[in-house]
């Protein structure tokens, strides 16, 4: 069937407003005062027939730059990797991307497996006990963390890395308003946070440290030390990670982390011009009933047979706004199954097989770069994603590249503003030899005619 939408008839409409007792649709709007409706025309196009707004919509997506046409070094929180056709395969059957909630256990017993499994591979990718069945993002699932924190340790002030996503630290400050709590922020060093300024900042009235790991710059934080000055002070130690990065590095779990949150993302979800996403949320069981959102735990019938229920769950999330440890009760379903299904498909080793591409990929690409002269920001180990100075305006680099069919790197000077003229490429495993080469050659060509220029 081409068109997916019925259109209204004027015998439908009639038939409706017969069936409501009404003659008009005027009637309809009868108790709104008539000096405050809007009389006039509204300034937008006419309507169109199916086959010319899909001809439009179609005009339109043409314009849009993707990542099917270009390769793409664009990562900053949302990253162009591999996914198996499968994935979208599995989403698009209807009992899956029709659910809505799994109240009622006996009718969804799918939606509660596909869950629990996306539970135990977080918990097995971070080295946490205890998972959520996903949150909306991984800068809502940080803020949460934070909230989490203050109500277990009674305290207000929220601790958090510059070198944490912005714009996931934009949402902790958000968060934070409402409930009237403390965010300092620590200054980097190397592209790391510093341990000094992080020591100076902690105190007997901090809540959480927040760290990002790989952080923003792909730097890998120093989590041992980060650890050892957070519960030195009795406060909750709190990871933000990759879960991609998780495959190759050690999970924060191994490091005393009390709370591991992050994006989904990387497994098996579009990028989509920014989401949506899924957010993950991993605890140390002594937290387990303090996790926001849903829990799916899996149990035996009165026959032995296996099924799964939504458990420890606080009633009040529902319907006690006032009482409730979280108000996000709902979850990112579908976009977690994606993300189990690209997991489930990579499998343990292949997971690992990616994470290790990400890695000598992005370091092959840093040192082309470095060949060809440019200077690149931070030492130290990094994951996919490393910070390059260039000798022209990021903007200016960014216009360049995609004329050459080559999507560029995060402008750091629209966040950092000491990092102005400094862009942050992102390597995964799609992008190839050759790709690589081509982008050195098109940066090294923009730092020689400034240099010509001079």
């Amino acid at each position: 069937m081409t068109f997916r939408y019925l259109p209204m008839t004027d015998q439908d409409k009639k038939a409706m407003l017969e069936a409501i007792g009404i003659e008009t649709t005027e009637e309809l709007f009868q108790d709104i005062p008539e000096k405050v409706r809007f009389r006039g025309r509204l300034q937008i196009e006419e309507a169109l027939s199916e086959p010319e707004l899909l001809k439009e919509m179609g005009r339109l997506a043409a314009k849009n730059v993707n990542t099917k046409e270009y390769s793409s070094f664009l990562g900053a929180g949302v990253y162009d990797h591999y996914t198996s056709s499968v994935v979208n395969h599995m989403l698009l059957r209807s009992e899956f991307y029709t659910a809505y909630t799994p109240y009622q256990p006996e009718i969804s017993q799918g939606e509660l497996q596909a869950i629990f499994e996306f539970q135990s591979m977080i918990c097995e990718l971070t080295g946490m006990d205890v998972a959520n069945s996903s949150m909306y993002d991984g800068g809502t699932s940080l803020a949460e963390a934070a909230l989490l924190s203050a109500a277990q340790t009674k305290r207000k002030k929220i601790i958090v890395s510059k070198s944490v996503h912005p714009e996931s630290r934009d949402v902790l400050k958000t968060y934070a308003y409402g409930q009237n709590f403390e965010v300092v922020e620590v200054d980097t060093e190397n592209g790391l946070t510093s341990l000094s300024a992080l020591k100076e900042a902690v105190d007997g009235e901090t809540a959480c440290v927040l760290v990002q790991y790989p952080n923003f710059f792909g730097q890998i934080e120093p989590l041992k030390e980060i650890e050892s000055i957070t519960h030195d002070a009795k406060a909750m130690f709190v990871v933000s990670s990759n879960p991609l990065a998780l495959g190759a590095l050690t999970p924060p779990g191994k490091f005393g982390a009390d709370i591991v949150v992050g994006d989904a993302q990387p497994f098996g979800i579009a990028q989509g011009f920014g989401g949506p996403h899924c957010g993950y949320f991993a605890v140390s069981s002594k937290l387990m009933r303090k996790v926001p959102g849903r829990l799916v735990g899996q149990t035996v019938d009165e026959n032995g047979k296996r099924g799964f229920v939504l458990t420890l769950q606080a009633r009040e999330q529902h319907i006690r706004r006032d009482k409730a440890t979280s108000n996000i009760c709902s979850n990112q379903a579908l976009n977690a199954l994606a993300a189990s299904i690209a997991m489930t498909t990579l499998g343990k080793q292949g997971v690992k097989e990616v994470a290790m591409q990400n890695i000598q990929k992005a370091h092959y690409a840093k040192k082309v770069l470095q060949e060809k002269g440019l200077k690149t920001a931070f030492d130290g180990p990094f994951f996919n994603e490393f910070v390059v100075e260039l000798a022209v305006p990021v903007k200016d680099a960014k216009q360049k590249l995609l004329e050459e069919g080559i999507i560029g790197g995060y402008d750091l000077g629209l966040s950092y503003p000491e990092l102005s003229g400094h862009m942050l490429i992102a390597v995964t495993e799609m992008r190839t030899k050759a790709e690589i080469d081509r982008l050195a050659n098109v940066l090294e060509g923009l730092s020689c005619a400034q240099n010509i220029s001079r």
